[in-house]
C-alpha cells in the first residue's frame, strides 16, 4: 500500500510540474512585470514584433543568469495606433505591470506617454524618437536618438563626406518622427550650406505613389534624396524611381531599417543606399555576434535596430533598478519614483551605444552611425 500510494503521489506531482510547465507566462517568484507594447501585426509589424523578440532575449539572458533582478514579461499589440496602443498599456497594468518597455511608435508613445505621467508607470520607449515623446513628462526616457539628433547627423555627415551633393527631401508632413527629422535636417543643412533644391511632402493617405516628387527632384538636378520616412514608402519610392530610370544616392534614417527584410520588395534597388542606424548587425564585437547568433536562432531572422534597442532597454531598466534599490515587491508607482532621479546618474555599455547615459529631460546621449547597404548587409562607408 506505501508503495502505490508513493507512486499516486509522484504521479500526481508529475501531472502538476507538466501542467505549471504548460502555461505561456512566467510565474517567477520575486520577479519584476514589464510589459512591452507595439505593432504585432499590420503593416508596421516588422517593428513591434522586433521589439518583443529583442526584450524577450535580454530576459531569458537576465533570468538565467541569476540575481536579484528577474523579469516576466509580456508584449501587446497596438498595430501602432494610439487609442489601441492606450488599451494595451490598460490591459499590462491590469496584468500587473511595474514598468513599460514601449511602446514602439512614436504616435503611440506619445498617446501612452501622457497615461504613464498621470499614473506614474516608469516608461523606457526603446525606438521613439520624438521629443514630443519626452517634454514634460520626467518619468519617460528614450533608447533611441533623438529626432533633432537623427537630422543634426544626417546633416554633418553630409556635409563632411558629400559636400557637394544637389539634395532634395521627401518626407510625411502628417507624421511626428519624419516632420521632426525634416526640421532639424533643413535647419543644420542651411547653417552647412548643404544645397537643398527640393522638397516633397505626402501624407498617411498618399503615400502609394511618389512619380511627381520624383519627378520634380530629377528636374531640379537632385542627385541626393534625403528620406526621413520608414521603410514601406522608402520601398516604393526606390521601386518608382527606378522604373523612370532616376538614381540619386539615397539616404535615410533609422525608419528605414527593416528595408531588407520587407516581403516582395526587390532587395537589390537598395543596393547602395545609406541610413543612419545605432546597430548594425555585421559589427565583429563578441556581444553583438552572440545577439544575433542567438537571434537567427530563435526567431530565424537577421536582428534589426529595434530589435536591439529592445534589448538594451532591459538592460539599461535592469541597471536603473539595480541603482535604485528596487524590489519586485514595490509598486508601479514607487518604482516609478525611485528610478526618475537615478536614470540621469547611469552608464550603460549596449549594442546600440557604448558609455549611454540620459539627461533629466529623458533624452539619450549616444552618437548615430552612418551604413551603406552592399551586398544586402549594412557594412560602414569606405
Amino acid at each position: 500500500m506505501n508503495k502505490k500510494f508513493a507512486c499516486l503521489a509522484m504521479a500526481l506531482a508529475m501531472v502538476a510540474g507538466l501542467t505549471a510547465c504548460g502555461e505561456k507566462e512566467s510565474t517567477t517568484s520575486g520577479a519584476f512585470k514589464i510589459g512591452t507594447i507595439g505593432p504585432l501585426t499590420g503593416e508596421n509589424a516588422i517593428y513591434g514584433q522586433a521589439v518583443a523578440n529583442g526584450a524577450k532575449i535580454a530576459v531569458d539572458e537576465i533570468n538565467a543568469a541569476g540575481g536579484d533582478i528577474q523579469f516576466e514579461i509580456k508584449s501587446e499589440d497596438d498595430v501602432a495606433d494610439g487609442e489601441t496602443s492606450v488599451n494595451a498599456y490598460n490591459n499590462l497594468m491590469d496584468w500587473g505591470m511595474q514598468v513599460l518597455v514601449g511602446p514602439t511608435t512614436t504616435g503611440a508613445s506619445i498617446s501612452v506617454a501622457d497615461k504613464c505621467f498621470s499614473d506614474r508607470t516608469f516608461m523606457l520607449t526603446p525606438s521613439a524618437s520624438s521629443t514630443d515623446v519626452i517634454n514634460g513628462k520626467d518619468n519617460v526616457f528614450q533608447v533611441c536618438f533623438t529626432d533633432p539628433n537623427q537630422g543634426t547627423g544626417a546633416a554633418d555627415y553630409m556635409a563632411e563626406n558629400m559636400a557637394d551633393a544637389t539634395i532634395a527631401i521627401i518626407y510625411q508632413n502628417d507624421n511626428p518622427y519624419s516632420q521632426g527629422i525634416r526640421d532639424t535636417f533643413v535647419s543644420e543643412a542651411g547653417a552647412k550650406n548643404l544645397k537643398v533644391v527640393y522638397e516633397g511632402t505626402f501624407t498617411t493617405d498618399t503615400a502609394t505613389d511618389f512619380s511627381v516628387q520624383l519627378t520634380a527632384a530629377q528636374a531640379a538636378g537632385a542627385d541626393m534624396m534625403f528620406l526621413p520616412i520608414y521603410y514601406q514608402q522608402a520601398s516604393v519610392i526606390l521601386n518608382q524611381a527606378n522604373a523612370m530610370g532616376y538614381a540619386p544616392t539615397f539616404f535615410g534614417v533609422d525608419g528605414m531599417d527593416g528595408i531588407l527584410t520587407l516581403e516582395n520588395f526587390d532587395t537589390s534597388l537598395a543596393e547602395g543606399v545609406m541610413l543612419l542606424t545605432p546597430f548594425s548587425a555585421d559589427a565583429e564585437d563578441v556581444r553583438t555576434q552572440t545577439f544575433v547568433k542567438t537571434y537567427e536562432e530563435q526567431f530565424g531572422e537577421i536582428p534589426n535596430q529595434f530589435a536591439a534597442d529592445a534589448y538594451d532597454a532591459v538592460y539599461i531598466l535592469k541597471a536603473a533598478l539595480e541603482a535604485a534599490g528596487c524590489t519586485a515587491d514595490m509598486s508601479a508607482v514607487d518604482i516609478c519614483e525611485a528610478l526618475v532621479p537615478v536614470m540621469p546618474t547611469i552608464t550603460v555599455d549596449g549594442l546600440t551605444g557604448q558609455g549611454m547615459t540620459w539627461s533629466a529631460d529623458g533624452t539619450v546621449s549616444k552618437a548615430p552611425m552612418a551604413v551603406v547597404i552592399e551586398n544586402g548587409v549594412y557594412v560602414l562607408p569606405q
